[in-house]
């Protein structure tokens, strides 16, 4: 084994990432919980591990940043792998919202446009790191980020949360239209970015 392959191998098993393995391993987790208590008729406490289990993955989404910055342990693989674990995450959970009903009717759209989104910049990033084009996420992509995790956050603690604080899935309905609504800005932000790029890439 050369030494290039060592390090590559410490760089993929940093806290970062192993943070960032965790937040992928948490979602089997949320999910069936959510599929066990509104599907299959289980006790509402599984709505609580699963609230739990997404805070703590949510949480993970700022640590493994934060800690790979401090300790200078940013990898190629870590900034491939940790924004493919938020969206898998986000995705997982507003599905599984739609399947027991916590997320329906009009509330749908916020759901439908929030994935849209997720999907045309991820095939926009791709695109863009072929021609060695970065788009660095904006201050206001960060914020709606949080938002989005709080709303699901509300909306998985569903009627288990209500029983302490009422009108926890309004709560978690209203921050997702919020989040949903400042999605269709950052993602026409990025496309207009990405399009200056694709423009200039025709052109030579």
């Amino acid at each position: 084994m050369n030494i290039a392959t060592t390090r590559g191998q410490t760089k993929s098993l940093s806290l970062p990432n192993i943070l960032t393995y965790a937040r992928i391993a948490a979602i089997p987790v949320v999910v069936g919980c959510i599929y066990w208590q509104s599907i299959m008729d289980g006790p509402l406490w599984l709505r609580w591990v699963a609230l739990a289990v997404f805070l703590g993955a949510a949480v993970t989404d700022y640590l493994d940043g934060y800690y790979a910055r401090i300790w200078d342990q940013q990898s190629a693989f870590g900034r491939m792998l940790d924004p493919i674990a938020d969206k898998l995450l986000v995705a997982s959970c507003l599905l599984m919202l739609a399947a027991d009903g916590s997320i329906n009717r009009w509330t749908l759209w916020a759901a439908f446009v929030i994935l849209c989104r997720e999907i045309l910049v991820s095939g926009l990033r791709e695109y863009l790191a072929a021609l060695r084009v970065s788009v660095p996420v904006t201050q206001l992509a960060k914020w709606k980020t949080t938002v989005q995790l709080v709303a699901i956050g509300f909306l998985i603690a569903g009627e288990a949360g209500e029983a302490i604080l009422p009108w926890t899935t309004l709560l978690g309905i209203i921050l997702l239209w919020i989040s949903a609504l400042v999605t269709i800005y950052t993602g026409w932000d990025y496309f207009r970015a990405g399009i200056h790029h694709l423009i200039k890439e025709d052109e030579g």
